[in-house]
């Protein structure tokens, strides 16, 4: 491994500051978990000068509740952290469900939720969930504080809506609500450790207004068939208007055509296309077995 300079920052401040000094190139790198950062580095892939170790800042490693009831994760959480922690498994077990998905548990010791947002990787196994969640990046950099949601952080393939500067402090989580179900399936080549080939996240929740035709509001992400993750509008409209049995198909159908997946040496992207229509199919079951009410 080549070497470098590494820096455990005291403040925000400092970290900025540090961060900045490589004006947005790749030669000074914020550091989460480094599961994947320190191979990328071992094998060449990227040469940093200089690597800055967040996850010692305040609060970067707890979850707790913040303003208005939103959860708070902070960005160096770990993937076991989050999926075991009571608020999450309780209120956001779609959330919990892929971050067991990532690799093995021992990985997940280390791996953390902003690690794996800010690599901003297609196949990234919680950014499905976050989509349906309503998850909102909170950001520090040299103008402050500001929020991001989470679907217009990730900009392109490694590419997030970061600016020279700044770094993920957190994940936030709308107010939990009654009456929510999700499911998560992923499929890699092996059953264990492995990237994603295709990511499904679907979650459900039932409309407050009683006099609503459509009882329920349907969310539908999907990872590995894309440039970044995706939501997918038109198969959730067609679920909140149809969940019989030709409905479920109707909305596979749509998130199906509605992916954009590439062929390369793990999977063919008509392969992944079949694979997102089972998905969606099963999770939109699984969920339906969880609502109150449904069918």
């Amino acid at each position: 491994m080549r070497p470098f300079d590494y820096y455990v920052p005291n403040d925000h401040a400092e970290a900025s500051k540090l961060l900045a000094s490589g004006n947005g190139t790749a030669s000074v790198r914020a550091m989460q978990g480094g599961t994947d950062l320190l191979i990328r580095i071992r094998n060449g892939v990227i040469r940093p000068k200089a690597v800055v170790d967040l996850k010692h800042l305040p609060r970067m490693t707890e979850i707790r509740v913040g303003a208005d009831d939103w959860l708070v994760i902070g960005a160096a959480c770990t993937m076991n952290q989050v999926a075991g922690h009571p608020d999450v498994r309780r209120h956001y077990n779609l959330l919990a469900q892929a971050c067991n998905s990532v690799a093995s548990y021992q990985l997940r010791n280390r791996a953390t939720v902003g690690g794996n947002c800010c690599n901003a990787s297609p196949a990234a196994d919680t950014v499905p969930a976050l989509l349906c969640l309503g998850a909102v990046a909170e950001i520090y950099g040299p103008s402050g504080t500001r929020c991001v949601p989470i679907g217009e952080f990730f900009t392109g393939p490694g590419r997030t809506a970061l600016r020279p500067g700044e770094f993920l402090t957190g994940i936030l989580l709308p107010p939990a609500q009654d009456n929510t179900a999700g499911a998560f399936k992923k499929l890699g080549r092996t059953r264990l450790g492995d990237i994603s080939l295709v990511s499904v996240a679907v979650s459900a929740r039932a409309r407050e207004d009683p006099d609503q035709t459509e009882s329920y509001e349907w969310r539908i992400a999907m990872g590995a068939v894309g440039p970044t993750p995706l939501r997918v509008p038109e198969a959730e409209r067609a679920l909140s208007a149809d969940t019989s049995r030709e409905g479920l198909a109707a909305a596979a159908e749509l998130a199906a055509q509605s992916a954009m997946p590439i062929d390369d040496i793990r999977a063919s992207a008509s392969y992944r296309r079949a694979m997102v229509r089972v998905f969606v199919r099963r999770c939109a079951e699984t969920v339906l077995g969880q609502l109150p009410g449904a069918r």
